[in-house]
């Protein structure tokens, strides 16, 4: 097995790590900015369609003649088909290049937003969805590309460039769907702008980016990303479903344990294979195993608790006593408070992270998001200090998701860069589902007495295991085995 490289402890000190190859000569300012600067609007692009689908739902319920218990489909069969290509996809970049597999994937995204803004009845729609799954694979691609191509410093900076503009691409999409298809009033055409932002990004991709240098030895492990790709897709499709059936469902619980028997198949098969898709020994390794799960409770925290906020907001206290009532405009500007802040956490990290060390970072993330969830608890009749905790569990959320990948990276084997980002990303997936059921079956289950609505304290339990789960995060990213935190040079 390769040896896994230190993570980045203390970047501030001009020391070299024990396992870094030598620096590659700098390239010149132009051309990394010429570069980063493509790869950015890649990803602010793919923060952009991924953040546009959910205003528009309602509009292609009506435009399609979707029913409800069906439309719910409109978004998990994209998870479900990213589950499947960011290991694969990763995998297949440090393989055979980083820059071919981001062709391939904005190919495929660009074809998929084409069918969607195109597609006749539902099946033909969930056909474009299930193409644009290469949307979750294109950060892992271009971390590869910036890791191998840049000096360590460089691909610091560029890392949470990216990170930054997936979460603005993410916030702005959101917005500008709702307003464009407010003034078009035609779902067809606002999907047709998305394809052509696609499209787009495709014939860019042939431009100044160069192709990676350094390739991964041995082969693709096929029955390595078949197995991952059908045990991800039974767990997640199993916990989608697990608020309709019911957590006592026979079916639930046998969901589970085929997603358990499949998963154990496959880590038996990468343990025993010479070119395994995934790393395991490396991964559950304590130099990296923290990060990736603090990339497990991210995804919890903003995948699966974004929306109880958003339904708290909008809740009437004249109906059930607490909330703020607020309309849809309304709702879109208080969202935009965390985007916001998570931009600037996720921008910002390469200054933080070289001032303070990128462990001390996701320490100082994962304390920040605790801080905020805990302070909803007591803010919930006053909205100052709500959108302030919001906005400060944002922060939080940005600033780990700018230093989890550059630790991740930094940690493991120089030609794993690419599958060692898709298992966090997957993880990062995994945790937004598992938070979403959870927090659903908080929210059905302490209700207001004689009647369906949750309760404040379903709310208030939500935020404090929240909170209690960052802090437990924070606490395991800062207790790494000193004999890992070997010193990363600024590069």
């Amino acid at each position: 097995m390769t040896p896994s490289r230190p993570e980045a402890d203390r970047p501030d000190q001009n020391v070299p790590a024990a396992c870094d190859p030598p620096s590659a000569p700098a390239p010149p300012a132009a051309g990394v900015l010429a570069v980063v600067g493509l790869l950015v609007f890649f990803e602010l692009t793919s923060g952009f369609l991924q953040g546009s689908i959910a205003p528009l739902l309602p509009s292609l319920q009506g435009a399609l003649d979707i029913s409800s218990a069906h439309l719910h489909w409109v978004v998990a069969v994209q998870f479900l088909a990213a589950a499947v290509c960011v290991p694969v996809f990763g995998r297949l970049g440090d393989l055979y290049g980083h820059r071919r597999m981001l062709r391939i994937s904005l190919a495929f995204i660009a074809v998929g937003a084409v069918v969607v803004a195109a597609a006749p009845n539902l099946a033909v729609l969930l056909a474009g969805r299930v193409l644009l799954g290469p949307l979750a694979a294109l950060l892992p691609l271009e971390i590869g590309l910036v890791r191998d191509r840049l000096t360590p410093k460089q691909s610091r900076r560029a890392i949470g460039l990216l990170v930054g503009a997936l979460t603005l691409g993410g916030l702005l999409g959101s917005l500008a769907s709702g307003v464009v298809q407010t003034l078009v009033g035609d779902v067809r055409i606002t999907l047709g702008l998305m394809a052509a932002l696609a499209v787009g990004c495709f014939a860019l991709s042939y431009t100044a980016i160069p192709e990676s240098r350094n390739r991964a030895s041995g082969r693709m492990d096929w029955a390595g990303g078949t197995l991952l790709g059908l045990s991800l897709i039974v767990l997640l499709g199993t916990i989608s479903q697990a608020n309709t059936w019911g957590w006592s469902s026979p079916a639930l619980w046998c969901g589970f344990a085929v997603a358990v028997a499949l998963f154990a198949w496959w880590v038996r098969v990468e343990l025993r294979g010479t070119d395994p898709l995934v790393d395991v020994r490396a991964v559950v390794g304590p130099a990296v195993s923290p990060q990736y799960a603090a990339g497990f409770t991210l995804g919890l925290v903003m995948l699966g608790g974004q929306s109880v906020i958003v339904t708290y907001l909008a809740s009437s206290p004249e109906a059930v006593g607490y909330g703020f009532g607020m309309d849809v405009l309304s709702l879109g500007l208080c969202v935009t408070l965390p985007g916001v802040a998570a931009f600037l956490g996720a921008s910002t990290v390469a200054p933080v992270g070289t001032r303070i060390g990128y462990r001390r970072a996701v320490l100082l993330a994962f304390t920040l998001v605790a801080a905020g969830a805990l302070g909803l608890v007591p803010a919930w009749d006053s909205l100052v200090p709500f959108l302030t905790s919001f906005a400060v569990l944002g922060l939080g959320c940005g600033l780990a998701l700018g230093a989890l990948p550059t630790l991740i990276v930094e940690a493991s084997a120089e030609d794993r860069a690419g599958s060692a980002t898709a298992v966090y990303n997957n993880l990062k997936t995994l945790g937004g589902s598992v938070g979403g059921a959870v927090f659903a079956t908080v929210l059905g289950f302490l209700l207001i007495d004689g009647s369906e609505a949750p309760s404040l304290a379903a709310y208030q339990v939500v935020w404090a295991l929240t909170a209690v789960t960052a802090l437990a995060t924070a606490v395991l990213a800062g207790r790494t085995p000193r004999s890992l935190r070997q010193r990363a040079p600024t590069g």
